[in-house]
């Protein structure tokens, strides 16, 4: 049974057009979408939002991506977020949601469930499109990391506008830690730490990786970036650090364009 559905799908508009498509941003806790008008980067339509179900298989979380499709009356180009690597439609890990998704060809189970053309990539890769069109790393040159602070942290890489595909900057190893597991906001959270003692925190993980990349700048993103001005200032790095400007429409945003762009090749 479906639950927790917001937005009203009667106010959707049921077509397609060369500057529109839908994105889907799949989390574990939720399942949100809207139709994207691609020559502003910004949601055109309401967007609608589902809990994600538990468990979060396969079959049950097809079933609310193609309910929520069908609310919103959509045909055509559909790009979705998921939490995992995703390598050539294939999910090779799976994060916060369940296990039985790896090995799982995601395209294929929301192409057959939403009858969409749908184009599938990782939710931290579709934020980084995104931000690099419409956000904090538009028109910026060079190599830019955005990093994404959440339960864990997510990363894109992008080389001159460029995403490379699949990085998984959280999970490197720093201290004998898997870097996310201290410098998430999760991490702040169930340690109860104040911005200033988990900004030293970011400072360490963060100079790590400028030390690997030498970036021309960081976007940080997630639901912390909306707090930036009380651990931004407090980091001391060689690169710019700017706070992502989609928040929390980025991973819908950058699906939906990865959808257009796959099908307009």
């Amino acid at each position: 049974m479906l639950s927790g559905a917001t937005g009203e799908g009667r106010d959707q508009v049921p077509r397609t057009s060369r500057s529109t498509a839908f994105g889907v941003d799949i989390g574990g806790s939720g399942i949100k979408g809207a139709v994207v008008d691609l020559e502003k980067g910004d949601l055109a339509t309401e967007r609608i939002k589902y809990l994600t179900p538990n468990p979060s298989s396969p079959r049950l979380v097809a079933e609310v991506v193609a309910r929520l499709v069908e609310q919103a009356g959509w045909t055509g180009e559909l790009g979705a977020t998921f939490p995992a690597v995703i390598q050539h439609g294939v999910a090779k890990t799976a994060a916060n949601v369940d296990k039985s998704w790896i090995g799982t060809d995601v395209d294929k189970v929301l192409t057959d469930s939403t009858h969409c053309d749908v184009t599938v990539l990782n939710d931290a890769d579709a934020a980084g499109i995104a931000e690099a069109r419409f956000g904090a790393a538009k028109d910026v040159d060079g190599v830019v990391i955005l990093l994404t602070f959440g339960t864990g942290i997510g990363s894109a890489l992008l080389l001159d506008g460029q995403l490379v595909p699949n990085t998984e900057l959280g999970h490197l190893e720093l201290d004998g830690h898997d870097a996310e597991t201290k410098a998430s906001s999760a991490a702040k959270d169930n340690e109860g730490l104040s911005y200033k003692h988990w900004a030293k925190r970011v400072q360490r993980y963060l100079r790590h990786v400028e030390n690997l990349f030498t970036p021309d700048l960081f976007v940080v993103g997630g639901g912390v970036s909306r707090n930036a001005e009380k651990w931004v200032p407090l980091l001391e790095l060689n690169t710019p650090v700017k706070p992502a400007q989609l928040l929390n429409n980025a991973g819908i945003v950058g699906a939906a364009m990865a959808a257009h762009e796959k099908f307009t090749e």
